[in-house]
């Protein structure tokens, strides 16, 4: 493989990555595990698995 097409290829996956990060639709938090009032959400989620559990 030459330099040149290196180059490009390079620049195609980075172009991939970038529009892949721009247009997804998550909402990515890199930041860890939460505690306290960042958890919040993490009480309704255990609420709705027993209903889950119960299901199978």
């Amino acid at each position: 493989m030459s330099n040149r097409s290196i180059i490009i290829m390079v620049l195609v996956l980075v172009g991939a990555t970038a529009y892949l990060l721009l247009k997804g639709d998550g909402d990515i938090d890199m930041g860890g595990e939460k505690h306290g009032a960042e958890a919040a959400h993490m009480k309704e989620a255990k609420k709705d698995a027993p209903a889950a559990d119960a299901k199978k």
